[in-house]
């Protein structure tokens, strides 16, 4: 999910460690670095001058390399977070999720640990896909931005992370629908009908609910079941009356009363 405000805040939000970087790029610089025994600061100050040229791929090595030579000195905990970061601004979202995850698996209560998660979350986040592709990654999007609301909620990552994860459970909504309306396409009443209720029950606060209605009245027709179609229409009424959505439930309603109404009758005794 390319939006550019993900990338900016992770830039505005880096921790004590005080980067002056900005921007994202690819770097093709090749990252193989033969050993060559370094003191650490030498190590972290040029994995830091390469981050500030945007040489990220490069940065992320070098940072490696301080935690390999070094692994016992403060500086290797603070190159393993740079590392991740450096991974992330080169789009190398999986390494990035990696050096995330080991530095939280080794550093679980460091107070950059909060920065870890946000990390985690925003490298899944970024590759969220359309709704056409399989949504693995954007479920995994939505249990780190989760994760980390639930961890550190009083967190400024915290509060960004909760406006992501509306945006999140918008696109896993309009999944659903997707896959709904292909369904409906295929006159598979019954199949459609599941993912249009499971838009109205679990993704109550997306903008997909109003249509998801409106699918739900249609299918319930098909299925024979006009009672609970008018049960849709209704809800759909209530909460979204001014919408196309509805006008257009409330058409088809019109058009099936004669069903409505022996729906409604009672069965000769």
């Amino acid at each position: 999910m390319r939006i550019p405000f993900a990338r900016a805040a992770a830039l505005a939000l880096v921790p004590v460690l005080a980067l002056s970087v900005a921007g994202c790029a690819r770097s093709g610089t090749k990252t193989d670095l033969p050993y060559v025994a370094r003191d650490v600061g030498t190590l972290y100050g040029a994995g830091k001058q390469r981050l500030d040229q945007r040489q990220y791929k490069l940065a992320a090595a070098l940072f490696d390399e301080v935690e390999r030579q070094h692994p016992y000195s403060v500086w290797a905990r603070r190159a393993q977070l740079m590392g991740a970061f450096s991974y992330y601004l080169n789009q190398d979202y999986s390494q990035a999720i990696a050096s995330a995850q080991r530095f939280l698996a080794v550093h679980p209560g460091n107070r950059d640990a909060p920065y870890a998660y946000y990390l985690i979350a925003l490298s899944y986040y970024e590759q969220v896909a359309d709704v056409t592709r399989d949504q693995k990654i954007t479920q995994q999007a939505l249990d780190s931005l989760g994760e980390l609301t639930r961890r550190y909620p009083n967190t400024r990552y915290a509060a960004d992370a909760r406006l992501k994860i509306d945006l999140v459970r918008d696109h896993l909504a309009g999944k659903e629908m997707e896959i709904g309306r292909f369904y409906e396409g295929r006159g598979q009443w019954l199949a459609a009908t599941m993912r249009f209720r499971n838009v109205v029950e679990n993704y109550q606060m997306t903008t997909h609910v109003p249509e998801a209605l409106l699918r739900l009245t249609e299918t319930y027709l098909s299925l024979g079941m006009p009672t609970e179609a008018q049960k849709s229409a209704a809800v759909l009424g209530t909460n979204y009356p001014g919408t196309h959505w509805y006008k257009r439930a409330y058409d088809l309603m019109q058009d099936n009363q004669d069903k409505l109404a022996k729906a409604q009758t009672p069965a000769a005794s």
